[in-house]
């Protein structure tokens, strides 16, 4: 354990982490949406409220790895371009949140705040077989998302976020380390 914490302290100190710890700005929600049921359409909300155990209210997932899962806002027109449409809507990307400002892929290992939220980066969202359904991107949908999926993340503390809150880093997060020695002590 004592090895574990020793090894994440150094990690946190190295000059590659020094330089993943380092953004230009916040980011900002730009639109959140819930699925109150399996394989439903996503509801577009101005506000939403997050637990530890459940996730998001009003979304029929869970807590755990992939309890919020996150878009980058300014990768939608490459989807759109790719996926032979003018524009796309998220809220047929089947993500909890789109956001702008900020690179999602950096977070992808780190924990970080959406508004009350705490949040931990826990992988890539890939796409989905439904992208290819007509309704959503249509035929090629899948590959026009390859790349451009986002995140997916685990909600450590639970709390409200709204509309244009403020998508700031708080920490990188040892991949390597035990449950209980994820979180990097940064001071």
């Amino acid at each position: 354990m004592e090895r574990a914490l020793a090894t994440s302290r150094a990690a946190a100190t190295s000059p590659l982490s020094g330089l993943r710890s380092g953004f230009r700005a916040h980011g900002q929600v730009e639109w959140i949406g819930v699925r109150p049921l399996r394989r439903g359409a996503l509801v577009a909300c101005e506000t939403v409220a997050a637990a530890p155990d459940d996730g998001l209210s009003g979304d029929h997932g869970r807590g755990g790895r992939r309890a919020v899962t996150l878009i980058q806002y300014e990768h939608l027109p490459a989807i759109a371009s790719l996926a032979g449409r003018p524009t796309v809507d998220p809220a047929i990307l089947r993500r909890n949140l789109c956001v702008s400002g900020i690179n999602l892929l950096a977070l992808r290992d780190a924990r970080f705040r959406v508004g009350g939220m705490l949040l931990e980066g826990t992988g890539l969202c890939a796409p989905c077989s439904r992208m290819n359904e007509a309704a959503i991107l249509g035929p090629g949908g899948y590959n026009a998302m390859r790349g451009h999926g986002g995140i997916t993340a685990r909600v450590i503390e639970g709390g409200r976020f709204s509309l244009g809150d403020p998508v700031a880093f708080v920490a990188l997060v040892d991949a390597g380390a035990g449950a209980a020695q994820r979180s990097l002590d940064l001071s």
